[in-house]
């Protein structure tokens, strides 16, 4: 292997470091042969790691305490409160990184709001988040269906320029009635960002509530394209707080929170984001919303290189209680160069706070060689999700010449998180391996999650990386393609199944088919917004109205939409019958209905789908879920037949159905054997182990939720287990400590819950109490949760 240096991570790249160009213009086809004393300019030279980002997120050091306090809040406050106390629950499960749980807390926020423009904020907000489009359409409708009502009984029909000179003029002379039935009518013409831009003015000039609203509206749900208009941005940035208060009334935070973070995403070091930040800190009017405002702002200075400014906004920050910003002043006192003072900043809060692995990951940043790498094992051991900690010791491994170990370091991580930044550094590390088949496939699969991506710090497109490596790539042809889809499909590769459907897209085979799969398999690796992207392209390219029909339906299914997506699947059918509609519809009903009976229609539907033509690994898909639904209905023997057929197929994943089958017969070895053929076959198998584990004895059980935990630490069953076999051992205290290793990194309603039992158990009420609440705030509706918060609540002192 070549000589490979790797750059210090915490210090800034010269400017003129890097010059991919160097290498990736070559000769058509060559990449260069590098020797060991090659130049910096060289493929090792740039596979370094960056310094981790000091992130624009509310992290709490006790992210439980926080979501029990917000709980307990809503428990008493006024109704007009709710709303701000859900968008502060949305900052903690952003801190957290959980998106369904993030979404879940604006819905909640537009649910409660309790003004018109709360209502168009959160609405246009969840769509931007690419949920609720609904919701927006829904307020719009409304607000037109007022205005025409008003119109009919006072105003005839005049052009818009009239209108607003008889706004004028009810507002000079006091006519309520006509001003607000100009007001509305107004609204109801606001169609365009021009038009918004335009009447907002004669909005705060009038005082007209109304017709700001929807000026704002139309504003808001052009996000984040109206931002690249400076009047749209002049116009948030320059408003005096009269003008903000008839444009969005009491949400004044909440615009400008939303408004922040859509412009962080655009370019968080960009004036329109600072300008955007300082309104924040204006309108702040508690300490969680001021901690908040001032750590964004300070994050965001720090980029912008205002280091001063951003010293104060960090310390406003802890001062103010948000212990993270810790992290930004340590920083800051290294960009000084004061590296010992940074380390000792972070050691006195290690020492007089619960540690959360991100201040090992910082203080690793200002010491070296044994003292990092303790630090950074440290911080992997508290949380595992940690990113930067795998990339370090990566390229750490590089460096000693130690690829094997490199790559084993760094698909830890992928294992279960599949990081743009660690593909990336997998990519490079295979380039100088020049295993460049292995280099395809990863920058292939990066360019399926994120067909924008560039590397070496944003200087390369990733996909012109991906031409240059192509060249060096035997070229399968469309059967090579699908032979070797099946077999890595077969294997539960997901990721190499990526690089082939991507490759397969180039050519003129049918696409939408294509990019279904591709939405299958994004959704099995946890990727729920690249899935919905790729579901959305296999609707624009679908060959037939039938087809076009089913990803219709799908869209609908995976929004939670089950009825509709059913009746898309009808749709399709009464067009022609089909694998993929009857698949949709089988789904669609299951999910539509509580009614256990409808599973003899389930399975109909199935066999139908299993009589049309498809390709096997759909078939298998397809005969291993009518598998599951004959054990649920107890017909254990059709149910093996399904298992059989479908490994008959090579579909891999029928070894765990095979499995439930022999241990509903009893027969615990025939299942333990059949999920070690499971995990022999899988590549990605965290989960076969996790299965396996039901059907060992008690130490083989141990021994692979341990291997569980090593491959994947988000699953959460082991811990559940290792601490409930820790409390039938009277070791309570180990026991709770079992489950706040992982409830320290995962927000889980399950962990919660048992650690809330537990606590009961101990008769510690308000750490039960504490953990009720906040696990009432992941899932609200969740009775056994309900029923122990009431009984542990009914015990508070």
């Amino acid at each position: 292997m070549r000589t490979f240096f790797t750059a210090e991570s915490c210090k800034e790249a010269h400017p003129n470091a890097l010059n991919p160009q160097s290498w990736l213009q070559v000769e058509r086809g060559k990449l260069p042969k590098l020797s060991s004393q090659s130049s910096s300019t060289s493929i090792e030279s740039v596979i370094k790691v960056p310094q981790p980002p000091i992130l624009p997120f509310f992290k709490p050091v006790d992210y439980v305490e926080v979501l029990a306090q917000i709980h307990e809040e809503l428990e008493s406050c006024p109704p007009q409160e709710q709303s701000s106390l859900f968008l502060l629950q949305y900052q903690v499960f952003r801190g957290l990184g959980d998106i369904k749980l993030m979404r879940r807390s604006l819905r909640e926020a537009w649910q409660r709001a309790k003004t018109v423009h709360e209502k168009i904020i959160f609405g246009a907000w969840l769509k931007y988040e690419k949920q609720g489009e609904e919701l927006i359409a829904g307020s719009l409708t409304g607000m037109r269906a007022i205005s025409y009502f008003s119109l009919t009984g006072h105003l005839l029909e005049v052009p818009p320029n009239l209108l607003l000179e008889i706004l004028a003029f009810a507002n000079k002379y006091c006519c309520d009635r006509l001003k607000k039935a100009c007001d509305k009518k107004l609204a109801s013409l606001v169609s365009s960002k021009e038009d918004a831009v335009e009447l907002m003015e004669y909005a705060l000039d009038e005082n007209s509530a109304v017709l700001a609203a929807s000026c704002l509206q139309v504003l808001l749900r052009d996000l984040p394209n109206c931002l690249s208009d400076n009047q749209v941005v002049e116009l948030f940035v320059h408003a005096n707080r009269q003008q903000l208060a008839i444009m969005v009334g009491p949400g004044l935070f909440a615009l400008f929170c939303f408004l922040s973070e859509v412009s962080m995403n655009l370019n968080s070091s960009s004036d329109t984001t600072a300008h955007f930040l300082e309104r924040l800190v204006d309108f702040a009017e508690n300490d969680k919303q001021r901690l908040l405002a001032f750590h964004q702002l300070g994050c965001v200075r720090l980029l912008r290189k205002q280091y001063e400014e951003a010293h104060r906004l960090f310390e406003e920050a802890v001062n103010a209680g948000h212990f993270y910003s810790v992290a930004g002043l340590a920083r800051l006192d290294y960009i000084k160069g004061e590296k010992l003072l940074a380390y000792e900043k972070i050691s006195s809060v290690i020492s007089s706070v619960t540690r959360p692995g991100w201040l090992y990951q910082e203080r690793s940043l200002y010491c070296d060689g044994d003292l990092r790498w303790k630090d950074l094992e440290k911080a992997t051991e508290l949380d595992p999700t940690l990113v930067y900690p795998y990339m370090y010791r990566a390229a750490s491994l590089m460096k000693k010449e130690n690829s094997q170990g490199a790559l084993a370091e760094i698909n830890r991580i992928l294992g279960f998180k599949l990081s743009l930044e660690c593909l990336e550094l997998r990519f490079l590390i295979y380039l100088a391996l020049e295993d460049y088949k292995a280099a395809l496939r990863d920058v292939q699969a990066i360019l399926t999650l994120c067909p924008h991506y560039r590397m070496f710090e944003g200087r390369v497109a990733a996909s012109q990386l991906r031409t240059l490596v192509r060249e060096h790539v035997e070229r399968w042809t469309t059967a090579d393609c699908w032979a070797q889809l099946y077999d890595c499909w077969s294997a539960v590769d997901d990721i190499e199944s990526l690089s082939v459907i991507y490759q397969m897209l180039e050519s003129d085979a049918v696409k939408g088919v294509l990019y279904f799969r591709q939405s299958l398999l994004l959704l099995r690796l946890n990727c729920p917004e690249a899935a919905m992207r790729s579901l959305q392209l296999a609707w624009q390219h679908a060959s037939s109205e039938h087809e076009r029909l089913v990803y219709e339906g799908w869209i609908l299914y995976d929004t939670g939409h089950y009825k509709e997506g059913l009746r898309k699947a009808e749709d399709s059918l009464s067009i022609k019958r089909s694998f993929e509609a009857y698949f949709l519809k089988a789904y669609a009903l299951a999910d539509s209905t509580q009614d256990s009976s409808c599973s003899s229609t389930v399975i109909s539907l199935l066999e139908d789908a299993l009589r049309c033509p498809s390709d096997n690994l759909r078939k298998g898909q397809a005969l291993n879920n009518l598998g599951s639904v004959f054990v649920d209905c107890g017909k254990l023997d059709s149910a093996a037949d399904c298992y059989i057929k479908a490994l008959n197929i090579q579909h891999t994943r029928a070894h765990q159905g095979l499995a439930r089958v022999h241990f509903l017969k009893n027969d615990k070895a025939a299942a333990y054997k059949e999920m070690t053929n499971l995990i022999e076959k899988a590549k990605n198998n965290a989960s076969a182990y996790e299965k396996r584990s039901e059907y060992g004895d008690r130490e083989h059980t141990k021994a692979d939720l341990e291997m569980v935990t090593r491959l994947d630490p988000l699953r959460v069953y082991p811990y559940r287990y290792r601490a409930a076999v820790l409390m039938d051992n009277h070791k309570e205290d180990e026991a709770i400590a079992e489950l706040s290793r992982a409830i320290a990194f995962k927000a889980d309603l399950h962990l919660l819950h048992l650690r809330a039992a537990f606590h009961e158990h101990k008769g510690d009420v308000l750490g039960a109490l504490r953990d009720c609440r906040a696990a009432l705030s992941v899932d609200p509706n969740h009775q056994e949760m309900l029923e122990l918060h009431t009984r542990v609540n009914s015990h508070e002192p």
